[in-house]
Order: structure tokens, then sequence, then C-alpha cells
């Protein structure tokens, strides 16, 4: 599929199919994750795969909503993408409070893209409390929990969701 294609038909799943995803998938994630641009070529992010379901039940459980993100449990994999806040040493408050959010989004972009290549399900969830996760994973201080993605085969696609027209989203100057 060329890549406007890859970005039009990739959503937000959160029903997953009781299926291991093959180990061949999970380095495709991997080098998705690897090959995004970053600040400085720094490449200020770090990523969890966690498939224990036991660490993955305690990552739904940090939750800012229990209800709504308990499909996280049920994900075979859950990627947990943080910045890596070491950057500060380069590049100071904007390193530290813009820069790896930014390397870290790009990344889980790539992610979400090279997953549904694989025919794999994603949703990028925010909601959730960072010291929670912080403690689950027993990171360190330097690291900051910005996304968790469960990871999994779809057991139903959502259509796609309204997008603004052109005209409401982007300015063109001549």
């Amino acid at each position: 599929m060329n890549i406007l294609d890859t970005i039009k038909t990739r959503r937000s799943v959160r029903e997953f199919k009781d299926q291991e995803i093959p180990e061949s998938a999970i380095d495709v994630l991997i080098e998705a994750l690897r090959w995004a641009p970053s600040a400085g070529n720094l490449q200020s992010r770090k990523f969890y795969f966690v498939l224990n379901e036991e660490l993955r039940s305690k990552l739904a459980q940090a939750g800012l909503r229990h209800d709504y993100v308990s499909f996280i449990a049920r994900a075979p994999l859950v990627i947990v993408a943080c910045a890596d806040l070491r950057i500060g040493s380069r590049y100071a408050e904007r390193g530290t409070d813009l820069y790896c959010i930014q390397d870290t989004a790009a990344s889980v972009q790539n992610l979400l893209l090279a997953a549904h290549d694989q025919g794999l399900g994603t949703c990028w969830v925010g909601a959730f409390k960072e010291d929670k996760v912080k403690e689950i994973l027993e990171m360190p201080d330097y690291l900051r929990p910005v996304v968790l993605v469960p990871v999994g085969y779809p057991t139903k696609t959502p259509k796609a969701p309204d997008r603004l027209i052109r005209n409401d989203c982007v300015i063109v100057l001549p």
C-alpha cells in the first residue's frame, strides 16, 4: 500500500483478537520507531515493549478512566513511548519541554503506520497517570512516559472519523 493510503486507512483500534504478534512484525515496529526524525539526531526517546499480561493489566489500571482504557490489558502488546529528558543537557528547557516530546511523537506516528501496514491495530493513548506507569515499569527519573500504544490484530476496524476540510486546517501563504 502506498504511504497516503496507509495514512488514510489507519484507525484507532480498541478491540483485539487473542492472537500473538510474530517476532518479525515486532522487528518491523522497532525499526519504524528507530528511524523517526529527532532533534539534533539525539534520538531522545525510549520504548518499553510490554508483552507480560500482568504488566499490561497494571498499565490499563494506570488509565485516567478505567472503564475507557481497559482495552489496553486485552492487547497482546503494549508499547510505552517515553521522552528521554537527558536531551536537556544539550538543548536546555526547549529540549526537555519540547524536543523530546516531538521526537517521541514522530516515532509513535511511524509505529502506528508500520503496525497498520503489518495488519495490526493500534491506539494512541495519552489518558494515563505518568507516575503510576513509571512505578509499574520501574523507570529511571530521566524518562517520561508520553504515550501508551496497545497493539494487536483488530477484531473490527472502525470507520473513518470526519476530518476538517482543507481550508479549516491549512493556511497557504503566497
